[in-house]
């Protein structure tokens, strides 16, 4: 069995198998009960179709660069992340980005000339392999089972998110709406001395003020306007996130942050 090539693994993946009813006849699925990946990990990719969901609970910010792209922040700081445990189990109730339900799964290139996705599986995931017990991931005839069919759709899915958030991010850079995030955070207890997170984008009000009402219209009718008030009113979480961090005791010392 030989791992797919991947020059630069994706948040989460150690390593990239593709699956196959030849190398993985008697392999089995099991629920994923703990998420012990996601416990140092303070940002998670997110696609448009998530933002109405993600705003309840997470700040939707973009990363810095020059492709930026939409994430959910769990922590506003590197590895700090207040949705999960130490032991990878989750505090309260809160939505789960679709990034890391996909996990173990992904759709890849087996290839770099490959036309088409195969699915791909982490094969360090303790969740899929040679298990005593489980779901199997092929029948006795070598077609998919359930396990194997749901994560397909999902993949499926996903890509599809995925090719609507570049979509909508290209527009956003096209209108150059993007600007440099920053914020500043006091503690009830010592307000002259604000945390202040930076490194993040942003939308710029002014710059989508300023925007000429046929785009206006069009945005307002193709549902990205929406999108774009979900991540401006989700910034507010930002300070939910910060009480989450007191709380949970997981405040770093006091010097400039980098939130994304």
């Amino acid at each position: 069995m030989a791992s797919a090539p991947q020059p630069t693994l994706p948040l989460f993946y150690n390593d990239l198998m593709p699956l196959n009813s030849r190398d993985h006849a008697t392999w089995k699925s099991r629920p994923i009960d703990k998420i012990e990946w996601l416990k140092n990990q303070h940002a998670v990719p997110l696609t448009v179709e998530e933002f109405a969901q993600a705003q309840r609970d997470f700040p939707i910010i973009f990363s810095a660069g020059d492709q930026p792209v939409p994430l959910a922040l769990m922590g506003l700081n590197e590895g700090v992340n207040t949705f999960i445990d130490d032991e990878g189990k989750p505090i309260g109730e809160f939505y789960l980005p679709a990034y890391v339900r996909r996990y173990p799964f992904l759709l890849a290139k087996l290839t770099p000339q490959a036309e088409e996705l195969s699915l791909c599986f982490d094969p360090t995931c303790d969740a899929i392999g040679d298990l005593a017990e489980g779901d199997p991931l092929f029948d006795e005839g070598g077609q998919p089972g359930a396990p194997v069919k749901a994560a397909l759709e999902f993949c499926e899915q996903f890509e599809q998110a995925g090719a609507k958030t570049q979509a909508f991010m290209e527009e956003i850079k096209k209108h150059d709406l993007l600007m440099d995030g920053e914020i500043a955070i006091t503690r009830n207890d010592d307000p002259d001395k604000p945390y202040v997170y930076r490194g993040f984008g942003m939308i710029d009000q002014e710059k989508l003020r300023a925007l000429d009402p046929a785009t206006v219209k069009e945005w307002n009718e193709n549902g990205l306007l929406p999108l774009i008030y979900a991540h401006m009113f989700s910034l507010d979480r930002m300070r939910v996130i910060f009480s989450r961090q007191i709380e949970q005791d997981k405040l770093p010392a006091q010097v400039l942050q980098t939130a994304g």
